[in-house]
C-alpha cells in the first residue's frame, strides 16, 4: 500500500478543516471499512445463525469468517476463543462477572495497576466487594512505569486476578506485560490485559504473551462504535457462566432449565452487532495492507517530532517516561495555570481536537496530584504538520491566558 499521503483514505480528514489527535478515543474509519459495511447491508443483511435459507447462511459466513480473521489475528490458538462484544468495558465486566465471581474468595488478592481505565477498575471493585477478597494496586515511579520492584512486591501467593492495561492511555507507556504475565503465573494467578491502546499500534501475540484473557474495542483500530472482542483460553472459557443469557447462546431450554451452547455462542446472547464486526473484518484487512512496521514508523516519526516541540514550549508541563522505548502515541500535557477544558476549547477553534478531562482514569491522576489533562493521541494518519498545527494552537491558548496566569 502507497503510504505517502493516506489521509486520502479517511474521508472525515479529507471532507473537514481539521487535526484530528484524538484516537485514543476513537479513530478515524477508511473507506475500505465504510463501503464494507454498506456491502454487508446490501448484498447480506439476515440475522445470522438464525435461518435455513440462502441469505442468513452467507451472513452466517461473512460473521463466522471475521472470527477466524480475528483469531489469526491475534494467533489464538482456536476460533472458539474469540468473543464478541459491545467494546472492550463489556469484555471486562463478562470476566469479572463469569469468572472473577464465582473464582475468587475471602482473602484472595486482586492486583491492578494504578493506570487502569475504569473499565478495567471498577468492576474489580465489585468483584472485590462481594467476594471479600483484597483489591491491590502497583504504583508507577518518577519516569510513569511500573519498576520489576514493584510488580514482585504487590504479586504475591494470594493474587489471584491481575489486570493490567498493555498502554496506558493517559501516559503512553508501555507496560511490561510479558514479564507482568510470566510472574503472575509463577505465582498461580490469572492475567487480563487490556489491549485496547495497543492493538491499534503493535503486533499481539497472545500464545506469545500466554495471557488469560484479552480485550479489545474496535473503534479504537478503524472498526465502527460498537464492537468489541474477548480473547480468552479455552479451557477457561469453558469453565465459565455466561453473562448475558437470551436466543442463540443455549442449546435447549426447558421450563425450569437450560442447557448452554458450546463456544463461542455460549458468550453471545441475542442479535450480535453484525455490521460492527463485519466493519472490524475490514479495518483488520486495512491495518495488514499498511503493516505495523509501516505503523510503527510514521508514528515514531510523528510522536517524536512532537514530544521534541512540545519540550521547547516552557510553559507546558508534559508527563511521559523519558524512555521513548517504553511509550507509545499518547502524550498528556497541561498550559501551567490553565484548566485543561480552557486549552482544548481555545484549540478547537484553530480546528485541532484533543481530548481534555480524567481520561476515565481518575485513581492514576489523582496520585499524581491532578484531576485532569490535555492529551494528544496520534495515529498513523497523522502527519508532522498536525504537529505545528498542534504546536500554533498551543501558543495562541497560551497568549490568550498569559496576563491571567502572571497574575496568580
Amino acid at each position: 500500500m502507497d503510504i505517502v499521503d493516506i489521509k486520502k483514505d479517511f474521508p472525515i480528514l479529507e471532507n473537514k478543516n481539521i487535526t484530528y489527535l484524538d484516537s485514543g478515543a476513537t479513530t478515524q474509519k477508511p473507506t475500505k471499512v465504510i463501503k464494507a459495511i454498506e456491502e454487508f447491508y446490501e448484498k447480506y443483511n439476515a440475522n445470522p445463525h438464525r435461518g435455513a435459507y440462502s441469505l442468513s447462511i452467507e451472513a452466517t459466513e461473512v460473521y463466522e469468517n471475521t472470527r477466524t480473521k480475528i483469531a489469526n489475528f491475534i494467533n489464538s490458538r482456536s476460533r472458539e476463543e474469540i468473543i464478541f462484544s459491545k467494546n472492550a468495558t463489556e469484555s471486562l465486566n463478562l470476566i469479572a462477572y463469569s469468572y472473577g465471581l464465582d473464582n475468587l474468595k475471602k482473602d484472595d488478592e486482586i492486583v491492578l495497576s494504578i493506570m487502569e481505565h475504569h473499565s478495567n477498575l471498577v468492576p474489580w471493585q465489585m468483584v472485590s466487594k462481594k467476594t471479600g477478597s483484597n483489591l491491590k494496586y502497583m504504583y508507577i515511579n518518577s519516569e510513569f512505569e511500573i519498576s520489576d520492584e514493584e510488580i514482585e512486591s504487590k504479586i504475591t501467593d494470594k493474587t489471584k486476578i491481575v489486570g493490567i492495561t498493555h498502554v496506558s492511555n493517559v501516559l503512553g507507556t508501555i507496560n511490561n506485560i510479558k514479564k507482568i504475565i510470566k510472574y503472575a503465573h509463577k505465582k498461580g494467578a490469572i492475567v487480563v490485559v487490556d489491549a485496547s491502546q495497543s492493538i491499534p499500534h503493535m503486533k499481539i501475540d497472545v500464545q506469545e504473551l500466554d495471557c488469560d484473557f484479552l480485550v479489545f474495542s474496535g473503534h479504537k483500530m478503524l472498526a465502527p462504535l460498537g464492537i468489541g472482542v474477548l480473547y480468552g483460553k479455552k479451557e477457561l472459557l469453558n469453565k465459565m457462566n455466561p453473562f448475558i443469557m437470551g436466543g442463540d447462546m443455549i442449546e435447549y431450554v426447558h421450563e425450569q432449565e437450560t442447557t448452554f451452547a458450546p463456544l463461542p455462542n455460549k458468550f453471545e446472547a441475542g442479535t450480535q452487532n453484525v455490521e460492527g464486526v463485519i466493519g472490524l473484518g475490514a479495518a483488520i484487512d486495512y491495518i495488514s495492507e499498511v503493516g505495523y512496521n509501516n505503523i510503527q514508523k510514521i508514528e515514531k516519526e510523528v510522536t517524536e517530532y512532537a514530544i521534541e516541540k512540545l519540550r521547547k514550549l516552557d510553559f507546558l508541563d508534559l508527563y511521559l517516561t523519558p524512555n521513548t522505548q517504553n511509550h507509545c502515541s499518547v502524550i498528556s500535557f497541561n498550559i501551567k495555570g490553565v484548566h485543561p477544558h480552557d486549552v482544548a476549547s481555545i484549540l478547537d477553534t484553530e480546528g485541532v481536537c484533543v481530548r481534555s478531562g480524567n481520561h476515565c482514569a481518575q485513581p492514576l491522576l489523582r496520585s499524581l496530584g491532578m484531576d485532569s489533562t490535555c492529551r494528544a493521541s496520534f495515529y498513523f494518519y497523522n502527519t508532522k504538520e498536525d504537529v505545528d498545527k498542534l504546536i500554533k494552537a498551543l501558543k495562541k491558548a497560551y497568549e490568550m491566558f498569559k496576563k491571567y496566569i502572571d497574575n496568580i
